[in-house]
């Protein structure tokens, strides 16, 4: 088959359709870019997409925070956290000087009655609809992925990604089962909005060639909430959200770290087109799923970045042996870790990964 670009080949590749090779995306932590960035292997400001030739371009987002106007306050600090009470009224402690996700220390918004004196007004004020778009970028990144034959990928949160943050996973999953109303209500107005913002930067930004989804649904070995709750709660608002794409004709990846094995038929009905990150210390199995369900969607990911954090290269080969043959089979696949890249892999162990990767991955 002849060499197509990368416009052509990711949306076909999500799509289970016949292409030249596999594709090729991954994200990098920031610490890690620093450190390549230190030892001379990337310019200062140059972009990992370009430096590695990678297959999409990305751009997009939905803001959900609650009170845009909201100025962050920052509450305790010492030389290795902040606490911060951003515009959602939660309480958040960050690290200073390196990457990660926060620890949830409270939440204003805790229930139904505090959901909605503290955040629905401001979430179902569709006059905001489009200060929560990012258009700009959108038609920026749009036009140069047309000059540079780059995928378009816009990315946006979607709903569970949205809740939590807001009021806390243990509110948010409590509330599915004592107050499944006020849960309801808040994947409703969620919806509404991330549907609406989608119309608004496909329409002004110009439509994209797939959407990205991030929802971590997932910890080790278990969802966050049963395939029931899943589909009362969760997966009305994933078929309004995944809707848009699909009046634009544009494929649907879902991100979701952790395991969610058992939410995949539900996404599978939402229309989710391909599955990343495929998380394998969670208890995610590419092999195992592509087996169960490649006939469906497409996957990306699931390449266990423990073995790129050995740097042994004989180790990273024998992870390419042992998954890619099976993952690329009948086409469907988009080489990236099961994750993102972090500082203790050096640069020549995911310069080896993704060569190699390619050099096995054409068709």
């Amino acid at each position: 088959m002849a060499a197509m670009t990368s416009k052509e080949r990711i949306p076909r590749i999500v799509r289970r359709q016949s292409v030249d090779r596999i594709g090729v995306l991954e994200g990098f932590w920031p610490d890690t870019l620093v450190r390549w960035r230190k030892e001379g292997h990337l310019g200062a400001e140059e972009d990992p997409e370009r430096h590695f030739a990678l297959d999409a371009r990305e751009a997009g987002w939905v803001t959900p925070t609650a009170n845009l106007d909201w100025k962050d306050q920052v509450i305790e600090e010492n030389d290795e956290h902040k606490l911060v009470l951003d515009g959602n009224g939660a309480k958040l402690r960050w690290w200073k000087g390196r990457s990660g996700t926060p620890e949830h220390v409270d939440f204003t918004v805790k229930d139904r009655r505090s959901w909605e004196e503290h955040a629905r007004p401001f979430l179902a004020d569709t006059s905001l609809y489009r200060r929560r778009s990012t258009v700009d970028w959108c038609k920026n990144t749009r036009v140069s992925c047309e000059a540079d034959g780059k995928c378009y990928k816009c990315m946006s949160i979607n709903v569970f990604e949205c809740m939590h943050p807001l009021c806390g996973h243990e509110h948010m999953l409590m509330g599915m089962i004592a107050e499944p109303e006020w849960v309801h209500d808040m994947c409703h107005v969620f919806g509404d909005m991330i549907a609406a913002c989608l119309e608004i930067m496909f329409s002004e930004g110009g439509t994209p060639d797939i959407m990205w989804f991030y929802e971590d649904m997932g910890f080790k070995e278990r969802p966050f909430m049963s395939p029931a709750m899943y589909n009362e709660f969760i997966l009305p608002a994933h078929k309004k959200t995944f809707a848009v794409a699909k009046r634009h004709n544009v494929p649907i990846v879902v991100h979701s770290c952790g395991f969610v094995e058992p939410l995949v038929p539900g996404l599978i009905e939402a229309g989710m087109d391909c599955l990343q990150a495929i998380e394998t210390k969670a208890g995610m199995d590419l092999v195992r799923l592509k087996k169960a369900y490649g006939d469906r969607i497409s996957f990306c990911g699931g390449m266990d970045v423990r073995k790129l954090e050995t740097n042994d290269l004989a180790i990273v080969q024998a992870e390419l042996d042992a998954k890619l043959p099976i993952a690329m089979a009948g086409g469907g696949y988009i080489l990236h870790s099961d994750h993102s890249i972090p500082q203790s892999v050096d640069y020549k162990t995911y310069r080896f990964f993704r060569d190699r990767g390619l050099e096995m991955g054409t068709y």
